[in-house]
């Protein structure tokens, strides 16, 4: 029974995931590549189901408004407040988690596939002091987000990097945001990310979550 019900779950999470404009895109590896740190199963359901309705959910706030349908997500999401009153905060929490999430899914990798170089590394201890005390106030930032939200690191418009967290399915890019800065590095503490896995220990979530950080990609984001 309880298979059935996660069978019709993933079905019914997948046939939501075409609608309209907006839809996710697929993971850049299997559902099973980041085990044993995320298993597969909480990476369906994290895919196919939370981000598949963030997209939905989208599009369906752009249904009365369908010229903003050309425009792509970052423009969106950087220009929440000239939107129609009557969506911005549908697009804030949708736009923010679609966006998140496609993000979130491209800066892991496989253990050992993506390792850190001797570049980053120094660019890191030029910002924090160490990988170490980088790794430190990053774990910090995600385990004190209190309740649902993201831990980030940012590249400000100075190219100082800077670890913050936000709320909900905010980050540095909005309107909004208290910090504004281009993201290189995110975590999803929402407990759908974890919770299959590591029930309420969000610390061992993020301290396991450096096994499958795709640091070439991160060195890339900080060169741009």
């Amino acid at each position: 029974m309880k298979q059935l019900k996660i069978i019709l779950f993933l079905f019914l999470a997948t046939s939501v995931s075409g609608y309209g404009q907006f839809k996710i895109p697929a993971l850049p590896y299997s559902y099973n590549a980041l085990e044993p740190t995320i298993d597969s199963t909480t990476m369906r359901i994290h895919h196919d189901f939370h981000h598949a309705a963030y997209a939905a959910n989208l599009n369906k706030a752009l249904e009365k408004y369908p010229e903003l349908y050309k425009k792509d997500i970052l423009e969106l999401i950087q220009n929440i407040n000239e939107l129609p009153a009557d969506i911005q905060t549908a697009v804030r929490n949708n736009g923010g988690g679609f966006y998140n999430h496609s993000f979130f899914w491209s800066i892991m990798a496989p253990a050992g596939t993506a390792p850190m170089t001797p570049k980053l590394e120094k660019i890191l201890i030029d910002n924090f002091g160490s990988v170490d005390a980088f790794k430190a106030e990053f774990e910090k930032a995600a385990v004190g987000r209190f309740g649902s939200g993201w831990a980030w690191l940012i590249k400000e418009s100075t190219g100082k990097l800077r670890i913050i967290s936000t709320p909900n399915q905010d980050n540095s890019l909005m309107q909004k945001a208290e910090v504004k800065g281009k993201p290189v590095l995110t975590i999803d503490v929402w407990e759908h990310a974890y919770y299959l896995k590591y029930q309420n220990k969000r610390v061992a979530y993020v301290k396991a979550f450096w096994n499958v950080v795709n640091w070439t990609e991160v060195e890339r984001l900080i060169g741009q």
